[in-house]
């Protein structure tokens, strides 16, 4: 795989999803990456950062998004990097590069934020916080002796998604300290917050339903499906943020990292967690949403066996419950089996876009509610055949001038139910060729 595939992790959408970048990646971004590389080894240094960031630029419609904007100033090259809650502000000159950004002013922090900030530092490997008086500052200095995109992105993607990290955290754990550096966060349209809402309460009575049917011994694999369906679900369909996202986020990790405790009392507290978000009244629910810019995905790149491995072991799991006729799990593992991905893999933008065409497929009802089309219609067990096979084709064949034996897989899948087509679906997955000729 090219070092250029990394940076493909940018999809556009109406309505933002999941964590990743909802937004298409420059035409020319991997002519502009070239440039750099080129203009760093000729010590163009300006031109090489300027290519650089013009790179990393991200449109919606082809229409820039502005979420790094540039500005020439004698020997410097300004530059402003949106991510989420944070703004990186910085400057580059031939000799070096300096970026900050704002956490927090320093006469509102504590002692349980300022000790948190100095543990932070031990978990950063380029950047480092300091504070100058009147703010905390996450900064990132380096010398441009030796410099190359590479050495440019990952010090700068720290620094971005380090300082929205923290902002969301501190809004999360300190909730009487105000974040600075905000007001470019636009609030939700209420119509939408509506049907979030709306949705949020609708799939936690549905999760109640579920649980309440399964066999009353031998359920709890079971229960930790449907609950982690759910939350994978609230963070990729929803997309919450501050304390309602790393309420969330802090509940699966512990799930998968905890190895005292039994899948029982794992269900359980997961099971009030959820109940916990459905006493969410509206008012309170409305506060944990905006919409921001971002210019760099927080999760790596995964490999393509590791995603295989994932979706063979889940199939297994799938026929385990059908020959043991447990057979009304089936459908949430299917579901679970695209939204766990989404949630934990860092992934090739055409596996990102066919998972969520997938996600939309179980989703229906919320999709519609925010006015895409159907492709599914679960009263009847009908598909909108054309439409999947040709969105199928929308998202492979531009990438097909790359990797040659990508093919589009519209025409193998199997409709005639749900469950058939959710395992065609992946086992076409499974098959799919990234092999640059």
């Amino acid at each position: 795989m090219s070092w250029f595939t990394f940076f493909e992790n940018k999809t556009r959408y109406k309505h933002p999803f999941g964590r990743g970048i909802n937004a298409s990646i420059p035409k020319d971004e991997e002519d502009l990456f070239t440039k750099s590389y080129e203009a760093f080894r000729e010590k163009k240094t300006l031109q090489a950062y300027e290519y650089f960031f013009l790179s990393q630029q991200n449109f919606s419609d082809d229409m820039p998004n502005e979420n790094i904007v540039l500005k020439k100033e004698n020997e410097r090259l300004l530059f402003t990097i949106y991510q989420g809650t944070s703004i990186i502000t910085g400057y580059v000159t031939p000799k070096h590069l300096y970026a900050e950004t704002i956490l927090a002013k320093c006469v509102h922090a504590n002692v349980s934020l300022k000790r948190h900030i100095l543990e932070r530092n031990y978990n950063l490997t380029y950047c480092s916080y300091f504070s100058d008086k009147e703010y905390i500052k996450l900064k990132l200095y380096q010398d441009n002796i030796t410099m190359t995109p590479q050495k440019v992105f990952f010090p700068l993607r720290e620094l971005a998604l380090n300082g929205d990290f923290d902002k969301e955290y501190i809004r999360s754990e300190f909730s009487d300290i105000p974040l600075e550096d905000i007001d470019h966060l636009l609030p939700l349209d209420p119509k939408e917050l509506e049907t979030k809402y709306a949705f949020l309460q609708k799939w936690i009575e549905t999760f109640e339903f579920e649980v309440a049917s399964f066999p009353t011994t031998d359920n709890a694999g079971m229960q930790a499906f449907a609950a982690l369906t759910l939350l994978f679900k609230i963070d990729y369909l929803l997309v919450p943020k501050y304390d309602m996202f790393h309420n969330l986020n802090r509940k699966i990790q512990e799930y998968f990292s905890d190895e005292n405790s039994t899948i029982e009392t794992k269900n359980e507290e997961l099971k009030e967690f959820i109940f916990e978000l459905k006493e969410l009244d509206f008012e309170k629910f409305s506060t944990k949403f905006f919409n921001a810019k971002y210019t760099f995905n927080p999760l790596d790149r995964t490999s393509q066996e590791e995603m295989n491995t994932f979706i063979g072991e889940s199939l297994l799991k799938i026929r385990w419950y059908k020959n043991n006729r447990h057979t009304q799990i089936i459908p949430t593992i299917y579901q679970y089996i695209a939204l766990y991905m989404l949630y934990n893999y860092g992934l090739h933008p055409v596996i990102r876009s066919l998972l969520h065409m997938f996600v939309s497929i179980y989703n229906r009802e919320f999709f519609s509610a925010l006015e895409y089309p159907a492709l599914y219609n679960g009263d009847d067990n009908s598909f909108a055949k054309r439409a999947i096979v040709s969105r199928i084709e929308e998202i492979i064949t531009p990438y097909q001038s790359r990797f040659k034996s990508l093919k589009p897989f519209g025409g193998e899948l199997n409709f005639t139910s749900l469950n058939e087509f959710s395992n065609s679906f992946y086992l076409q997955l499974k098959n799919l060729n990234f092999e640059e000729i």
